[in-house]
């Protein structure tokens, strides 16, 4: 493996110091690179793989080791149109996601998605990623829901390529080992602060570089690159209940916003209606599929209400809604009536043990269960961010542009992941195009980085106040003394998240959301960082997150208020059909500010602007594919 010394500045220059405006010096190590990537999940280590092939001086800057990002919890698979176990064609794979995404998608970048993904699937298979395999040799295609024959008029297909049931953990191992080999830098356990953006033509801002802080040794480290790749997930811990990893705080888009840039689709978040309560850890649908049920405080078995027919194994977004309306008119459980029980104590114990031991053993470590006696508590989870980083299919981050350009490029900056927003999943998700639409667009990255730029180029002088926004928030932080842990402020956050913006939307909810939300923004004003060490402070790097956390829940918050119609994931219950003449745009958010004002900077003041769809696609081998009613 590369050097990770601290003390190897990756130049022939001693260490400079900068202080941040508290006072406190801080030594700053420096290293030069042609990429940096800044997150080492699927997208991540995607892209560094494919930078680092291409010849590039790469690193890859991480805040936990490699095989430990959110991918690893990927279960289902892949989706690639192989055509291994049914039928199949990238076009028919193009119209589910089209479907899927309920016409927000980008129709350019969803052509490029599905007609990449077989080769990307191959390439995968090639670097060592372990398909269970048909009996002819070729790889496994499980269905998946959503995925059809024939542009959506059916049958299903088998579309979805697995290892097992440990896809993204697969992928992760296969991934870090091709980066090793093609000689990577990893800066593992690295947290990233800030990106370094420099003054560039007609009063644009160019990427070159960005700051980040070993956490083992508290030294703070300026990379100086000519990409910078953003790969840093998801911000579903701005929700009480997430699937997503502890790790996924948004920083990435945190970044961003801080650096003067929108962020695109905000409002679309997908939730999974049974995610153990608290925890957040997910149980499969096949829970309900063995005869599973859900009942309220009053032990009614409400889904019959619902949803007649289907009852219990009605659609996630059903039972996730009706879920959060028992919840609303009083029914839920607990003190504070914010769950549902999950019933598997009628099944057999054997076949629990048999079918769903996994459950049976997450129900027992995570909520303290025993299922084959008791209920397991539930709330519908945030999932999936469909919102993210606004990018083109090249990876490229794009804004509106001085001149009013839609698809302005901001030089040096790149996104992939659930921390980007290609417009692919646009309004909602199809099951197994989260770990494709990674892969696909990691790849991407480093096909443009070999088209644009040529390795060991000489780098320009960096601005003089590079480190100061990164440093001036680390120091403000680290010295914060106000009244309130960050631990309560971050709760405050996510419990108005969870009331306000989860599955029931509507315009008295929004509002209110809005208003208190604001409120806690503004606590952050009074925040209380209790350790003031530089080595392996939780505390502190917790605060950072909250950070990050915060921007993206204001805009979030802001960005589903404004959206007066029900599209995917965003069903507005005073606006329930979806507006196509008014509302087939892409949201962008500026958020003004960070560590809630006053001592920080800004108050948090969002602006809203709108991109337009891309309706058209790449070549002739496809016409777009125009809106219809979105039946399942």
């Amino acid at each position: 493996m590369a050097s990770q010394n601290p003390n190897d500045t990756g130049t022939d220059r001693p260490a400079a110091t900068t202080s941040g405006k508290a006072g406190d010096a801080y030594p700053i190590i420096d290293h030069e690179f042609d990429v940096v990537v800044v997150g080492a999940g699927g997208s991540g280590l995607r892209a560094t793989m494919g930078a680092a092939e291409a010849g590039f001086k790469t690193a890859n800057i991480s805040k936990v080791f490699p095989t430990r990002s959110h991918t690893v919890a990927a279960q289902g698979g892949i989706a690639a149109s192989l055509g291994n176990n049914t039928p199949d064609h990238w076009t028919w794979h193009m119209y589910d996601t089209v479907k899927g995404s309920d016409w927000l998608g980008d129709q350019d970048a969803i052509e490029y998605l599905a007609r990449e993904a077989p080769q990307a699937v191959y390439e995968l298979e090639h670097a060592g990623v372990p398909f269970s395999r048909n009996q002819d040799g070729t790889i496994y295609q499980r269905p998946f829901g959503g995925h059809m024959q024939n542009m959506g008029e059916g049958p299903p297909v088998q579309r979805t390529c697995a290892a097992a049931d440990r896809t993204g953990h697969a992928m992760l191992h296969a991934l870090y080992q091709q980066s090793l080999k093609y000689d990577a830098d990893f800066f593992i356990e690295y947290f990233a602060l800030d990106l370094i953006m420099k003054d560039g033509a007609n009063g644009e801002k160019d990427c070159v570089g960005v700051i980040a802080m070993c956490l083992d040794d508290g030294t703070i480290h300026r990379f100086r690159a000519h990409a910078v790749v953003l790969a840093t997930g998801g911000y579903g811990r701005c929700y009480y209940t997430a699937t997503s990893a502890h790790t996924c705080t948004g920083d990435g888009g945190g970044m961003v916003l801080r650096a003067g840039l929108p962020l695109q689709d905000m409002e679309f978040v997908q939730f999974h209606p049974t995610g153990i309560y608290g925890a957040g850890v997910l149980i499969t649908e096949g829970a309900r599929g063995e005869g599973g049920y859900l009942t309220n405080s009053e032990g009614e078995r409400f889904m019959e209400r619902y949803a007649p027919s289907a009852k219990d194994l009605a659609s996630r977004d059903v039972v996730s809604r009706s879920m959060a309306l028992e919840m609303r008119e009083g029914r839920g459980v607990g003190a504070d009536k914010d769950h549902i029980y999950l019933h598997l104590d009628h099944i057999d114990p054997k076949v629990l043990a048999e079918r769903l031991p996994g459950i049976t053993e997450s129900g027992k470590i995570f909520a303290g269960v025993d299922l084959t006696r008791e209920p397991l508590p539930v709330t519908p989870t945030v999932h999936y961010n469909m919102g993210g980083i606004p990018t083109n299919y090249h990876g490229e981050v794009v804004t509106l542009g001085p001149d009013g350009n839609p698809d302005h490029v901001v030089p040096g900056l790149y996104a992939a992941g659930e921390a980007g927003c290609v417009s692919v999943h646009g309004a909602n998700r199809l099951g197994s195009n989260s770990l494709i639409d990674l892969v696909v667009f990691g790849r991407a990255i480093g096909h443009r980085l070999a088209e644009t730029m040529k390795p060991g180029a000489k780098h320009d002088a960096l601005p003089a106040d590079s480190a100061d926004l990164a440093l001036t928030r680390l120091d403000h932080f680290r010295h914060a003394k106000g009244s309130l842990p960050t631990a309560r402020i971050r709760e405050d956050m996510q419990k108005t998240m969870q009331k306000h913006a989860a599955v029931f939307r509507d315009t008295e909810t929004l509002a209110a959301g809005k208003k208190h939300l604001a409120e806690v923004n503004a606590s952050m004003q009074d925040i209380h960082v209790s350790d003031r060490s530089l080595i392996w402070n939780s505390d502190l790097i917790e605060t950072l997150e909250l950070d990050n956390l915060m921007a993206q829940a204001s805009v979030t918050m802001t960005s589903a208020d404004n959206r007066k119609e029900s599209r995917g994931a965003h069903a507005h219950e005073d606006f329930p059909e979806r507006d196509d003449a008014n509302w087939m745009k892409h949201t962008v958010t500026w958020f003004d500010g960070w560590g809630g004002g006053a001592k920080g900077a800004g108050k948090g003041d969002m602006k809203i602007d709108y991109r337009p769809v891309h309706e058209y696609t790449l070549t002739d081998d496809i016409e777009y594919i125009k809106p219809k009613k979105r039946v399942y």
